[in-house]
């Protein structure tokens, strides 16, 4: 048990050839890793089968957060390249004649760090003033843009959407990721990562769900840049997890009450969902509607209170993410399915194939 605490007992070996830099042609045509984790025994199938391991009266909760264009590219006054990229959706402020203002927090890349007062030049009608250096290289900002024009398009004409270092885009992201990264539910403005395991839903495989009498619940939690922020801590434990907001409605938290009192099973799609559900439920594991910030942290030793199913992707060595996988299915088991992927072809994160685990 000491072993799954450390770092070091979370590495693995990934193939370069084995990190999708695309999506299936199809969202429900990835390759689905099937896992009973009681016995350990492996399946492998193709992601449309998941139907198959529904059962009525069971219970879908899916993270309907929304990825919203973080990345913004312009120079700066003095004619230098600069990218910004947004750490929040920007909170609009108060107009000022025909300009409107928004804030948020950023990462700024650029050959020099810009001071506060300093005007970034980020399209033909968008601007942003620097106002305060943060710690960790983040600064606030203040975006600028016409008094005609609404916060989201103006986003979505000058930001691209933000994709993980891993996938590689020489010109920025496309057309093609504005639309597939992104889940078919996506409802809610502000993450700058997708939760990857809905990614593989469409929508004709969520009637296939629905006509078999399976519910689906929705909750929020919007992915923030710190998902992706490595652990430094070889005693896992010591780890301070990112903050990120979540949010459950009082029609979702009656209906993953009113499952659990049924014997349904809770199928949390993803492991934001996951930390959605364990934070938002009291201690008796009855959902609380709601919202706040959750820091939940989940490892190896976790005692789920919701959560019986997970549908996830396959994630990074010693990353958070692989650390709350193993607490639900066990580290040895987790990592010796995730070799097998390997040798199989399996396409890893974001944009790769998936695991169900089950009982």
């Amino acid at each position: 048990m000491q072993q799954d605490f450390s770092l070091q007992a979370y590495d693995y070996t990934l193939p370069p050839e084995n990190i999708a830099q695309h999506p299936a042609d199809a969202r429900e045509n990835s390759r689905l890793l099937i896992l009973h984790r009681e016995s350990g025994k492996r399946e492998h199938g193709t992601f449309h089968q998941i139907v198959e391991l529904l059962h009525p009266g069971d219970l879908l909760v899916v993270n309907n957060t929304k990825v919203f264009p973080a990345r913004l590219l312009g120079h700066k006054e003095s004619g230098g390249k600069v990218e910004v990229f947004l750490l929040s959706y920007p909170h609009e402020t108060e107009d000022h004649e025909d300009e409107k203002r928004a804030s948020a927090t950023a990462l700024i890349k650029s050959s020099k760090r810009p001071k506060p007062g300093s005007r970034l030049l980020l399209g033909p009608d968008l601007s942003a003033v620097i106002l305060e250096l943060l710690d960790e290289g983040k600064v606030r900002i203040e975006l600028r843009y016409p008094g005609s024009k609404e916060l989201a398009t103006i986003l979505d004409e000058h930001g691209q959407v933000p994709l993980p270092p891993y996938i590689s885009r020489t010109e920025g992201s496309t057309e093609e990721d504005r639309k597939r990264y992104q889940t078919v539910y996506a409802h809610s403005p502000g993450a700058v990562a997708a939760p990857t395991a809905g990614l593989h839903f469409s929508e004709k495989l969520l009637q296939a769900i629905q006509k078999k009498g399976i519910d689906t619940a929705h909750i929020t939690l919007h992915v923030g840049h710190g998902t992706f922020a490595p652990v430094r801590c070889e005693e896992i434990r010591d780890h301070r997890i990112h903050e990120e907001y979540v949010s459950v409605s009082k029609e979702s938290a009656d209906k993953i009450n009113r499952v659990r009192a049924n014997g349904g099973k809770i199928w949390a799609v993803g492991t934001t969902t996951v930390r959605t559900l364990e934070f938002m439920a009291d201690v008796h594991g009855q959902m609380q509607a709601g919202d706040g910030w959750c820091r939940l942290y989940i490892v190896p030793g976790y005692e789920f209170k919701v959560v019986d199913n997970l549908i996830t992707n396959f994630h990074l060595p010693q990353s958070s993410l692989l650390f709350l996988v193993a607490a639900l299915c066990g580290r040895q088991t987790l990592l010796e399915s995730y070799q097998e992927a390997i040798k199989l072809g399996y396409r890893f994160y974001s944009y790769g194939d998936a695991m169900a685990i089950c009982p």
